[in-house]
């Protein structure tokens, strides 16, 4: 048995049906039994992942507590939470949702001594902030509400381990790129949407311009990260806020080069809307030198891998 088996028995995983929750529950699905993993959505979804399945809201104390206490939850991973275009639409909602709801699970992580994971985001970064090859201790100064959340939720993982003694730990994910779940109305999500329009249409319209450079990372990247992070011994973790955590970074047009030598006849247009001043403000490179350092994080994907490992993969689910 190894020392992930020993930490951790009964997992909780909210946001499960999302980008990261999906591939996250799948690996976890590998290294567990089906009865140790718990999923947690807000409304009525089908179990594709074979364990247990929850429903309710994450911003619903009562209801979380009584999951916690009925399977002696020792481990959450809580990724629910709206990205970056949906709380600019309702700030409110996405402050109840992504710092609401993470207060409370902080709270009952005091209470039954939880282990926890919560995604940071570059989003926490703001237009102060160096560009490139961002430090992992810089200018925190977020212009949108989702960066607002993310460094909030940061300083509040921070305390609640100075002051409880809570174990969370954080990884501020770049662009995340998937194949599993439909994409999304985040920033960074225009580099799987051109997947798609790759394969349905051989023909893709950005949203943002074709040399915004942003940090990225091929989705199995950030699960084998994640899960090794919350393997770490305690003694390893030095940064209670959150990582940075990097692997590649590229712009549309760089991405457009990769899918043309596998797809030729695609082409790419570009038309930057609202998204474009968010993604202005955000790095274009990540110093991830700590992570790597503390607990050996190294990514495998590169932009060439990627873009053949995605492609193939969506032909395959898409029936093309």
């Amino acid at each position: 048995m190894n020392n992930l088996n020993k930490q951790m028995k009964k997992i909780l995983v909210t946001g499960a049906y999302g980008l990261v929750g999906t591939d996250l529950v799948l690996a976890l699905r590998k290294k567990y039994k089906r009865n140790d993993i718990v999923v947690l959505s807000h409304k009525t979804t089908h179990n594709q992942f074979n364990v247990i399945a929850e429903n309710g809201d994450v911003r619903d104390g009562k209801n979380l507590e009584k999951i916690i206490k009925k399977y002696k939850i020792d481990t959450v991973y809580h990724l629910a939470g709206l990205l970056s275009v949906s709380s600019e639409k309702n700030p409110a909602l996405a402050w109840e949702i992504n710092l609401g709801s993470l207060k409370t699970i902080l709270d009952l992580a005091v209470k039954y001594k939880l282990k926890l994971f919560w995604p940071s985001s570059i989003a926490a970064f703001g237009t102060t902030t160096p560009k490139i090859n961002t430090p992992q201790r810089t200018v925190l100064e977020p212009t949108t509400m989702y960066g607002v959340n993310k460094v909030a939720g940061e300083l509040l993982c921070q305390y609640y381990f100075l002051r409880y003694g809570v174990d969370c730990r954080s990884l501020r994910y770049p662009g995340l790129i998937g194949y599993k779940t439909p994409p999304g109305d985040g920033t960074t999500e225009y580099s799987v949407h051109i997947f798609y329009g790759a394969i349905e249409k051989n023909k893709y319209t950005c949203f943002l311009k074709k040399d915004t450079r942003l940090p990225m990372m091929y989705i199995d990247d950030a699960i084998y990260g994640t899960i090794n992070l919350m393997e770490a011994p305690l003694t390893k973790i030095t940064v209670r806020t959150s990582y940075n955590f990097g692997a590649i970074n590229f712009t549309p047009i760089e991405l457009v080069a990769e899918i043309e030598k596998l797809s030729p006849k695609f082409k790419c247009d570009y038309k930057p809307d609202h998204r474009q001043k968010i993604a202005d403000s955000w790095p274009k490179s990540i110093d991830d030198s700590q992570a790597r350092k503390d607990w050996g994080w190294n990514h495998k994907y590169d932009l060439k891998k990627m873009t053949r490992v995605m492609l193939a993969q969506l032909k395959i689910k898409l029936g093309k």
